[in-house]
């Protein structure tokens, strides 16, 4: 048997194999995404059940194979119990830790995308703030992070910063001012947006990550949150995330 490897993450999702054995996927700091399979977790009794389930963050030690890894044992420090006992939270949970693997690779250092998630899932369980703008915040970050995210601080037409932005265009990636509106230089499929939509969205990008999801925002720029966000899905993501359908958020995606 190899040595134990000590490892710090979450595990974003979890899987029945055979009859009594589970099959994991960690979000490591130091390895990025790995699978390890849990032998008998899913026994009565096993000291594996417990640590092999969605969401729970930790240390663990693990028999590093050819192709995967096997859970020895784990030290968790966050079970994330309240999140799981409501219907609501658990599935952007579920969303968010998706997302998480899918932006995840083996063997490069996840520590900043496992430090979004946790913090996620923590304004998830304090509902202080609404869940669609936590998804929100969380995309908009996660999009940013690696970095697929528009310039939303300056003109794509006349490449000035700090000018009264008006226009996100989903088509161009790109952002547009008054000025260049007002001459027509601006593609038509822009949507236009108030000041306070893109003083949030810049706030999603820059802001220290411990004060990500302490903001609110008005009805109506949650509304033009959600068209942007729905177009920008669709022009990143090139697959379709199955937890999305379980979200209980109004559906713009596509419009």
């Amino acid at each position: 048997m190899s040595d134990l490897t000590e490892v710090t993450g979450m595990v974003i999702s979890a899987m029945p194999v055979g009859e009594f054995d589970r099959r994991i996927v960690l979000l490591t700091k130091e390895r990025g995404k790995i699978s390890a399979f849990a032998k008998g977790a899913r026994r009565p009794k096993s000291p594996l059940m417990g640590i092999t389930r969605a969401f729970v963050f930790g240390k663990f030690w693990l028999y590093e194979g050819r192709t995967s890894y096997t859970v020895h044992q784990a030290e968790i420090s966050n079970y994330f119990e309240s999140l799981i006992t409501d219907l609501d939270a658990v599935c952007y949970g579920y969303y968010f830790a998706e997302l998480a693997e899918y932006y995840a690779r083996e063997n490069l250092d996840a520590s900043e995308m496992i430090n979004l998630l946790y913090v996620a899932l923590r304004a998830l369980e304090k509902n202080q703030m609404p869940k669609e703008l936590i998804r929100y915040a969380y995309e908009m970050r996660l999009i940013s992070m690696n970095g697929e995210c528009p310039d939303f601080f300056t003109c794509a037409e006349c490449r000035e910063e700090g000018k009264k932005l008006r226009i996100y265009s989903a088509g161009k990636e790109a952002v547009y001012c008054v000025h260049c509106i007002q001459q027509h230089s601006v593609p038509t499929d822009g949507v236009t947006l108030q000041e306070s939509t893109f003083y949030a969205i810049q706030y999603m990008i820059t802001a220290p990550l411990q004060k990500l999801f302490g903001f609110t925002v008005s009805t109506e720029v949650l509304y033009e949150l959600r068209l942007v966000l729905g177009r920008l899905r669709a022009v990143t993501f090139d697959k379709v995330m199955k937890s999305e359908e379980m979200l209980h958020t109004p559906d713009m995606d596509h419009t």
